[in-house]
């Protein structure tokens, strides 16, 4: 499931429920509907990811991340499909679906988008992962369309302030994205896994990773001045966390050891998230 990384799924939700609140539009029932299929689409797309990877040899002993349960023979390949399959139907369906009734039916069309690009993201060759699309799926998925989709839920209607408050959470998810790739770069090189890393090189995705968290930083003080809601701002307190992190990624921290900078960029977007949602209130 990787709980470390659901982080992106949470803040965003938060931060929509916290403008939809603000608006005085919020529903329990659409967030908690919000929360539980954004929860699920992620967790869906971590179990393809885990089956894909070892299918196609970019799970290997030699990979620096946590041991993975299908390369590892922790979990059967079938076992781990048919869990994917599991938490499609039973977790996301339901909340796709009570979401259509209640917000209207572009949530049937987002969620069966949601359930093409969990398989689509790693899924084959040429699949998002594998082409470098990974850090830009991250970044409208875990943060345009999952706020802007958190208030929709709740208020039935799209709007463009939520979209522009989830560019920070969704360059913070990219970030996430980013250290992963720049870790894996050379285990990704040999399983012809091309993640912008391995494309452009790790100086490229190093640079990459510290220009998202400071773009997340400028979103949150922007969001706060166009708004008059200054507490909102504080939200960048989470980016500025990030700084030990951003020097050692261009100090040239590799292997293993950027498993920490990975731990610190999934807490730094639930704090994002966190600060945000209470600054908008106050």
């Amino acid at each position: 499931m990787r709980p470390r990384t659901l982080t992106a799924s949470i803040a965003p939700v938060a931060m929509g429920s916290a403008i939809a609140q603000g608006s005085g539009a919020f529903h329990l029932g659409g967030a908690i509907a919000a929360l539980t299929g954004a929860l699920g689409i992620q967790v869906a797309c971590n179990f393809a990811n885990d089956f894909f990877d070892a299918r196609q040899g970019a799970d290997t002993p030699q990979r620096f991340g946590p041991v993975r349960a299908v390369s590892s023979g922790r979990i059967g390949a079938r076992a781990m499909m048919i869990a994917t399959i599991c938490v499609l139907l039973i977790v996301v369906t339901p909340c796709v679906v009570y979401l259509s009734m209640h917000a209207g039916w572009t949530f049937s069309a987002l969620g069966a988008l949601c359930v093409v690009l969990a398989f689509a993201y790693t899924g084959s060759r040429w699949s998002l992962a594998y082409l470098g699309l990974g850090d830009l799926f991250a970044l409208l998925f875990f943060g345009p369309v999952a706020v802007a989709g958190t208030v929709a839920a709740q208020t039935g209607s799209w709007s463009m302030l939520p979209a522009f408050a989830g560019l920070g959470i969704g360059f913070l998810a990219s970030a996430l994205i980013g250290v992963n790739n720049v870790r894996d770069e050379s285990t990704d090189r040999i399983a012809r896994k091309r993640t912008l890393a391995v494309r452009c090189g790790g100086a490229w995705g190093r640079r990459c990773y510290c220009a998202c968290v400071i773009a997340a930083i400028a979103i949150a003080i922007v969001m706060a001045a166009s708004s008059g809601r200054w507490w909102s701002a504080s939200a960048g307190v989470a980016g500025i966390a990030l700084i030990p992190s951003m020097s050692r990624m261009l100090d040239g921290t590799s292997g293993r050891a950027l498993n920490r900078e990975l731990a610190a960029t999934g807490r730094a977007i639930l704090v994002y998230g966190v600060l945000f949602s209470i600054g908008w209130l106050i």
